[in-house]
């Protein structure tokens, strides 16, 4: 009787473990499955969609400077006075208003005054240099009257070569940005269609999205009122079988 209860016991215990083992092997199989089928998953593509446009800049930054010495300090200030209201007086008549008008504070220089030059040989103790800035959205305005402004000359104004340094802005990137974006990002879309054709694959959705940095350059070095704005999205795409 006791040989008999052992056998079943032994019989019991060989069933149970086989029972066991198939589960182990049948949860196996279905975990090697799902980690096949998250790798399936996982198969992505990524792109890069790009949007460019040429706009006119809406601000102008011209710096207008001239230069002149004496002997005589305080005449020196005077013609600096004189000659900066002769530069307003020939910007308001283009049309420029005072708002748009700044008149800087003037540098002077008292060779005599410098440690490092103890010899004075120049024919003029003072020299001085004094700026009018236009800041304006006449963009245009501001490109004509540069070209006249040779009539400042005329007038004794020896206009520096640095006052044609002019910048260009374009400040309205918050109007176009959002055509841009959809731009780029359709543009990478078509981009990806393209490889999942070639792969034979099937584009699925989105797994991550970078915008991308706008930038804002000249066309070229000859058309600085004229800016090329750009932007590149980074799309990475799901792809399936």
């Amino acid at each position: 009787m006791m040989a008999a209860e052992k056998n079943r016991y032994v019989s019991e215990s060989a069933i149970l473990g086989l029972l066991l083992l198939a589960g182990l092997l049948g949860l196996g199989y279905l975990l090697s499955k799902s980690i096949i089928d998250i790798k399936m998953m996982e198969r992505t593509v990524e792109v890069k969609g790009l949007s460019e446009r040429e706009v006119p800049a809406d601000i102008a930054i011209w710096p207008i400077s001239f230069s002149m010495a004496d002997n005589d300090l305080a005449n020196l200030y005077l013609t600096i006075q004189e000659k900066n209201a002769k530069v307003v007086e020939f910007l308001t008549a283009q049309g420029f208003t005072d708002s748009e008008i700044t008149v800087s504070s003037p540098s002077v220089v008292d060779k005599l005054a410098r440690e490092y030059d103890s010899s004075y040989s120049s024919k003029f103790r003072y020299s001085a240099s004094s700026t009018v800035t236009v800041y304006s959205n006449q963009v245009d305005k501001a490109r004509q009257t540069m070209i006249r402004i040779a009539d400042l000359g005329r007038e004794g104004i020896a206009i520096a070569g640095d006052s044609y340094s002019t910048q260009f802005i374009y400040s309205k990137l918050n109007d176009i940005k959002p055509a841009m974006i959809e731009e780029a990002t359709k543009n990478a879309r078509q981009a990806a269609d393209k490889f999942a054709k070639d792969s034979d694959s099937t584009l699925g959705k989105i797994k991550r999205a970078n915008q991308g940095t706008f930038s804002i350059e000249n066309r070229d070095s000859s058309t600085a009122h004229i800016k090329k704005v750009r932007v590149v999205s980074t799309v990475e795409y799901y792809l399936s079988d």
